[in-house]
This record gives C-alpha cells, structure tokens and sequence, in this order.
C-alpha cells in the first residue's frame, strides 16, 4: 500500500501501480491530461473503469514534504523548465477550478482550522490575508494541478516523469510554481532559473499560504499530520515571521 484515503487507495504490485478510486470521472480526468501534457508519463499499462495500472517511473522523487531534498541543483532547474513546457502547452480542455470555488473551500476550511482548535486564530487570519494576492484574475495555462515535489521524478539531473495527472486542467501558473516548491522554499531560485519567466513572487508566497490553508483539514480527517515538521504548519508559521 503506497497511500490510502476516503477517496481513493494507491498499490504497488511488482513494478506497477495500481490506482483505485470509486470516482471514474477522476481517473478519466488524468488519463486525458496525461494524454495531452508534453511531459513524461508513467505508461499505462491497463484501465478498468476504477483501476488504473500505470508503470514504475525509473529514478526517485525530486524530494518530499518535511525532508531536505537531495536532488542536485539542476535537477532543481530541470523542474522548473518542465513547468514551463508544460505551461507552454495547448491549454486543455478541462475549466479547472473557478476563483469563486477556491475563495468559497479556502473560507470553509479557515473556518474549520479555528473552530476545531488546529492552530491560533492569529495564525489563519493572518495566513488568509497572505493568501488573497493569489485570489486575482490570472491567464490560464494547461497545469499540473498537484505538482508536489514527490510527483516528479528524476534520475540525475533529468526529469523521467511526472505523476498524479487527476487535477491536471486550466489555471494560474504561479499555482504550479508554488506547489513544487512548497516547503522546499529554498529550491524556488533553482526552479525558477529552469522556468525562465519572471513571476510575481508575492503570488507564489500567497499560494504557498492558500494551499497550506485549505489542504491541513482535509489532511487531519484523512489521517495525515500536517504539524510534522517541515510540513503545512510550518509553511503557515514560517509565513508569519517572513511578514514581520
């Protein structure tokens, strides 16, 4: 068992991944955007209409959340430069999430953090403003939608592939950016020399704060720890001391 939740499970059997999920339309929606993405991707080995088996990706993860990455700086810039291609890329066909959506779950989990006694008032409020730089209109570019940095895969300093195409859809390429690089902020000059287009840093900063906002309940129901250290907590805590 690699991961399981209420949504879906994920299995490695032999040098396959099995993904299980009682939602078809989710399994659709990657199979089309890997489909589309100029990027690498595992192969898909077979489809039955709530399993997908996709191959092993050669290599390991560029990193995890809560860890050092030890992935080499151009391994680093190579990231970025993938995010770019990707970003270049035809803009599918899948609307992703509207700017009313987001504002709407961001509120509702905020709330949740308070209520529940998951972290100071102070903390969320404060984390909530951060976040409205992100909340603006953007130009849409075919994105990732989840990019964790244990989504790509390298093998030296080259990328094999990236996994985890569920969330792949229209949206803002700072969000991208900024999931990449979550709790990994020190890796954000190396990915943004690869990407190779100037960014609004505040707006990475703000999605850093919104996804770390809106992932954490989701997290605490479904059995993960966002207090580990190097984690969402942190990424919220280390946000208050850079703004002072």
């Amino acid at each position: 068992m690699v991961v399981a939740h209420q949504e879906r499970a994920t299995l490695r059997v032999g040098d396959m991944f099995l993904k299980i999920d009682a939602d078809r339309e989710r399994l659709d929606a990657e199979v089309e955007a890997m489909a589309l993405t100029p990027l690498p991707t595992p192969q898909i080995r077979w489809r039955q209409p709530q399993v997908l088996a996709l191959a092993a990706l050669p290599g390991t993860a560029l990193g995890r959340l809560g860890e050092p990455s030890t992935a080499s700086t151009a391994a680093w810039v190579a990231a970025g430069a993938a995010v770019r291609k990707l970003h270049d890329a035809p803009l599918p066909p899948r609307p992703g999430r509207s700017l009313d959506e987001i504002v709407s779950r961001l509120d509702g989990e905020c709330e949740w953090l308070i209520a529940n006694g998951a972290l100071p008032a102070e903390v969320v409020t404060r984390n909530r403003e951060i976040a409205e730089a992100a909340l603006r209109p953007w130009t849409p570019v075919f994105i990732h939608g989840d990019l964790q940095v244990d989504h790509v895969f390298v093998e030296g300093d080259e990328i094999t592939g990236v996994l985890d195409w569920s969330e792949g859809a229209r949206g803002d390429a700072h969000f991208d950016l900024a999931i990449l690089t979550l709790g990994h902020e020190e890796r954000l000059g190396e990915v943004l020399d690869g990407y190779g287009t100037e960014v609004d840093l505040d707006v990475i900063r703000a999605w850093w704060s919104l996804r770390s906002l809106e992932a954490s309940p989701w997290l605490i129901q479904n059995g993960f720890d966002p207090s580990s250290p190097g984690c969402e907590f942190d990424v919220l805590h280390r946000s208050l001391l850079r703004d002072s």
